[in-house]
């Protein structure tokens, strides 16, 4: 029987404002992240409240998730890169650990 094989990564999502996220892409971009899912509309409800996830006029206006699958190494780099971000801006970033098959999509 064929299994898959996993290798250890860790797993950022970074909850932030739609309008932020070129900002939050430039970064990932710049630390060598290879590729990241951004899923938008979010809604819940956090320290500022409930938060209803729906597109009045633009993209801007949502909460936004972006996740992505990054080698230990890199976590710290992104880490000190959004500290300036998050001193003025609301959001958070969950760090995880995760098992993922085919490694070559998330090293170089």
């Amino acid at each position: 029987m064929n299994t898959l094989n996993l290798s250890p990564l860790k797993k950022l999502e970074v909850i932030m404002e739609g309008a932020h996220k070129d900002f939050a892409t430039d970064l990932l971009d710049r630390a060598g992240v290879k590729g990241y899912t951004i899923v938008g509309n979010l809604s819940g409800k956090g320290s500022h409240g409930i938060y209803e996830g729906h597109v009045m006029f633009n993209e801007d206006d949502v909460l936004i998730m972006i996740i992505v699958a990054v080698p230990e190494e890199l976590v710290s780099p992104i880490l000190e890169g959004f500290a300036p971000f998050f001193e003025k801006h609301t959001g958070v970033v969950f760090v995880t650990d995760i098992q993922v098959s085919r490694l070559v999509k998330f090293k170089n």
